[in-house]
């Protein structure tokens, strides 16, 4: 270091570049001392450098707020933000902080000031009234100490529906009432003004947490806007919302509700932008006694005039599918049974010199219809894996409805459906892979693969351009990379063990017999060509998923407006028995729809069966496409692709899981009937 020293301050007065010159020109190697020195210098810089760039990377996060705190008389409240973004495309969602909103609190002094002109106090007043002001602003004692855009820790949900807490300086404390405070004085200046000006004419919206109670506001209104041409320079106006007023209802010791509303005769006018305008931000608190148990503190949001819609309508629609579900199966079982009476009482009365030229329709096929299926790895990992998504589905929907998955809390949906597949992988691959044995496969290694990635695989590839657009954009939505390392590793250390495990247990202890009825010939019957178009593959497919969609589409628009909107879906117990009857009149109308087939001599049943019951998946994706355009306000690029990319996804389970579950009724059927005839 010294030796560095003496060479600057001996070229103290050569610019910067020509000191640098002789020493990189100089051939003679440096003192042993001065390359140390050097040495030691620029380690000390690069890990200056490092630990500067960690700070940044890895800055500490608050400690989240644990809902169900008991409050001592006068005790802190704090308010968590959360985002902003367009209220008709919920996935759009930004930082809170992203708009110009206050950082840090205004002191005693400034907010003293603020508060004499707000109540308009001067010298010459009352002084009754000057008296009651002194007295309010010495129970302020505003203390400052709370700093706004500081991260909070979350849970894994929180970060996967794109949820980004932050800190706020609002200082509320617990039974007090605040008539009028000041937050902050800013000036906004030209880029503030068309940032907030776009946001409001977007119609964008703030979401907050008190306890986890989620509030939600306006950032501005619009008058006299012009409905084809917008905003009408000189007659529309746009109003920001500077003031927030918090109404917290409080059972006991606990805050059990909480709700923010804005004021709009203190709004600001920003339709000029070029102006810089001054703006006061406020905000006042009341509370109020509330009789409503903690536990039950969710319950007022199905009934919030900021969500729209209700859910009167939810038995009706459960009654109307269930009597739907009662005549198809009555239907179904009335004509299968007596044809299927019909047929077995011909068969068993003839004899065998007559059998051959008596046998016609699904009788005669009976050497083919066990002729195993084309692609039979990517047959048995689609059935494998619709077996563990459906026994997921009804994990979630049973945990939820027992109150073991919270469905209040944000996310946790999400959440355990990722922990459940995970952990039901073993099962996707004891099923295709015991399947696969059973059909003579050879290759099962490459069968417990196909299984480990047939759904994550095309997840992985929406999510990732799904994120690309979201980064673009900016959005709270692009997932964070510990998320995404999270979800990562618990699929590289839990399910690709678990999916092997399943596969190892299938290929030792799995009964690998196929037990077929019937034995299967050398050479494939041929099968007829000439058939009625109401028989045809397309109509029983259109059939096949008309159906069970007819079944359940009414609920369906309210799941929609809970995925995609502000609904908080809490009914899971009418959604369990909705996707039973789903997964009965699929297995309905897949067996129905097979025996037609087989009576038509065409023994290629296997993945005409699961096609025609995964049916409804498709059915689903063309309703997201009505619901999208008819039954939404949503728009843009980011909430597109969100939308129809996780909608693919979605539908695409369905697929899988009706698809599979059509299957399995279907072989059962099919080894029924052939079993209880005679065959050569």
């Amino acid at each position: 270091i010294s030796a560095l020293k003496k060479h600057q301050k001996a070229a103290s007065n050569v610019p910067p570049y020509q000191n640098i010159l002789p020493l990189v020109s100089k051939r003679t190697a440096p003192p042993k001392r001065t390359m140390r020195a050097s040495s030691i210098l620029s380690l000390l810089l690069w890990s200056s450098a490092i630990s500067t760039a960690s700070a940044g990377l890895f800055k500490k996060k608050h400690r989240r707020q644990k809902a169900g705190t008991k409050y001592e008389p006068h005790g802190e409240v704090h308010v968590v933000v959360n985002k902003v973004g367009p209220f008709n495309n919920p996935t759009e969602t930004y930082r809170y902080y992203s708009l110009p909103f206050c950082r840090t609190h205004a002191d005693e002094s400034t907010h003293k000031e603020a508060y004499e002109e707000e109540r308009n106090i001067a010298l010459e007043s009352d002084e009754e009234e000057e008296e009651e002001s002194a007295s309010y602003l010495r129970k302020l004692e505003i203390k400052g100490n709370r700093i706004g855009a500081e991260r909070h820790k979350q849970r894994l949900g929180e970060s996967i529906v794109g949820d980004r807490r932050e800190t706020s300086p609002y200082e509320l404390s617990f039974k007090d009432d605040i008539e009028w405070r000041l937050l902050c004085k800013t000036t906004l200046d030209k880029h503030d003004l068309i940032q907030l000006k776009e946001a409001i004419h977007n119609n964008y919206f703030f979401e907050m947490f008190i306890e986890d109670l989620p509030m939600w506001g306006y950032v501005g209104d619009i008058e006299d806007e012009d409905e084809i041409l917008g905003e009408v320079e000189g007659q529309s106006h746009t109003y920001l919302f500077p003031h927030l007023h918090f109404k917290l209802g409080y059972n006991k010791n606990q805050i059990v509700s909480a709700a923010v509303t804005t004021e709009r005769d203190r709004r600001v006018d920003i339709t000029n932008v070029n102006k810089p305008t001054p703006v006061q931000f406020s905000y006042s608190v009341e509370y109020f006694e509330d009789d409503l148990p903690w536990r039950m503190r969710m319950t007022r949001y199905a009934d919030s005039r900021f969500l729209p819609g209700s859910f009167e309508i939810h038995w009706l629609s459960i009654i109307n599918s269930f009597v739907l579900v009662l005549l198809l199966t009555a239907f179904l079982t009335i004509i299968l049974m007596r044809v299927l009476k019909n047929d077995f009482s011909r068969y068993m009365e003839i004899d065998d010199s007559s059998m051959e030229e008596e046998e016609s329709g699904w009788k005669l096929i009976h050497g083919d219809v066990f002729r195993f299926p084309q692609f039979p790895v990517l047959f048995c990992a689609s059935v494998g894996t619709g077996v563990q998504l459906t026994i997921a589905t009804l994990l979630l929907l049973g945990l939820a409805l027992t109150g073991m998955i919270s469905t209040t809390r944000r996310g946790s949906i999400l959440a355990g459906m990722v922990i459940l597949y995970c952990l039901t992988t073993t099962v996707g691959a004891y099923i295709s892979t015991r399947l696969y044995f059973q059909m003579n496969g050879k290759n099962w290694v490459r069968c417990v693969l196909f299984t480990a990635g047939l759904f994550p695989v095309p997840t992985s590839f929406v999510f990732m351009w799904v994120n690309t657009v979201a980064l673009f954009h900016g959005s709270t939505s692009a997932l964070p990379f510990s998320t995404i390392f999270t979800i990562g590793a618990i699929f590289a250390l839990v399910a690709l063990p678990l999916t092997v495990l399943g596969g190892i247990v299938a290929k030792n202890y799995a009964n690998l017999d196929f037990n077929a009825p019937t034995r299967t010939t050398k050479v494939a019957r041929e099968i007829p060509t000439e058939v009625p178009w109401y028989r045809s593959r397309f109509v029983q497919m259109v059939v096949s998923g008309f159906l069970p969609f007819s079944a359940i589409y009414i609920e369906l628009h309210y799941i929609f407006a809970s995925m995609w909107g502000h609904q908080i879906y809490t009914l899971f117990g009418i959604l369990l028995f909705a996707f039973v009857l789903l997964l009965i009149v699929t297995s309905f109308i897949s067996v129905a729809l097979l025996y037609f087939q087989l009576a038509r001599e065409d023994h290629r049943w296997w993945w005409s069966t699961f096609i025609n019951s995964g049916m409804t998946g498709l059915f689903i994706y063309a309703y997201s496409f009505f619901y999208y355009f008819h039954r939404s306000g949503m728009t843009g690029m980011l909430q597109s692709s969100f939308y129809f990319g996780y909608m693919s996804i979605v539908s695409f389970g369905f697929f899988l899981m009706l698809g599979s579950c059509g299957f399995h009724f279907s072989l059962l059927f099919v080894k029924h009937i052939y079993s209880r005839v005679k065959c050569d």
